[in-house]
């Protein structure tokens, strides 16, 4: 037994064969939670649609945008719920922190047929300040105007508020004077122009998204965040950081 450092305290230290042999058998661990994953993944795919019959109109960079229009081209789309409310004067530094990780899929996203956005319920100038604040390209549109947030179940009206839990992530949860939370949503468009809702994720829902904390269970320390006073108390907006 040595002491790995780094604060890392009683961490075996072993020969390079021994390592070997170690990382060999958790391998195999690690192909079945590919395999099952996969699973999942289609399974995912397999899960019941419903039919969009609202009509969202949202401010974008191009003026008013329906949902349809969001589509562009492409036959499928994903929808980041940003938590930015229309009173506040800065976009959540968590949900920045996952922000950062959209700038270049874009391009990628649209050769496999997917559009990817943003949503707030925030004005249009916020968005675009904070956006140019944090050096952003993606498209961020305001759903201040319409209920998308309300419906898919990210935001929630001071009524709602004041009679208790209100359901997110599929449960019932108190959420103090919180009106809006995170998540992903996703669309198909059929040739006609139907739209359909084909999946919606929440919390912990979206950490596969962020690739900054998939890095982060790499690495010996992990997330790192047990001691802290809640789960990311450490982050910060990327141009807040203290050095």
């Amino acid at each position: 037994m040595g002491n790995a450092g780094s604060g890392i305290k009683d961490h075996p230290v072993v020969s390079r064969e021994e390592w070997l042999s170690a990382r060999a058998k958790f391998l195999a661990k690690e192909k079945e939670f590919t395999r099952l994953r996969d699973e999942l993944s289609r399974q995912r795919r397999a899960l019941p649609w419903v039919k969009v019959d609202e009509r969202y109109v949202f401010d974008g960079p191009k003026g008013k945008e329906t949902l349809g229009d969001l589509f562009e081209t492409r036959s499928q789309l994903v929808v980041y719920h940003f938590m930015f409310g229309p009173d506040w004067k800065e976009g959540c530094p968590h949900c920045s922190f996952w922000a950062d990780n959209f700038n270049e899929i874009g391009v990628h996203l649209n050769h496999r047929d997917v559009t990817f956005v943003a949503i707030s319920r925030a004005p249009l100038d916020k968005l675009e300040a904070f956006k140019k604040r944090m050096g952003w390209k993606f498209k961020w549109l305001s759903s201040g105007k319409t209920d998308f947030n309300y419906d898919y179940g990210v935001s929630f009206t001071p009524e709602q508020l004041k009679k208790g839990p209100v359901l997110y992530n599929y449960s019932r949860e108190d959420m103090g004077e919180a009106q809006d939370r995170e998540g992903l949503s996703v669309f198909y468009r059929d040739g006609d122009g139907t739209i359909f809702h084909t999946y919606s994720a929440y919390a912990r829902g979206i950490d596969l998204v962020n690739t900054a904390y998939n890095y982060l269970d790499l690495v010996p320390k992990g997330r790192d965040e047990d001691a802290l006073e809640f789960t990311q108390a450490w982050v910060r907006h990327h141009d807040r950081y203290e050095d």
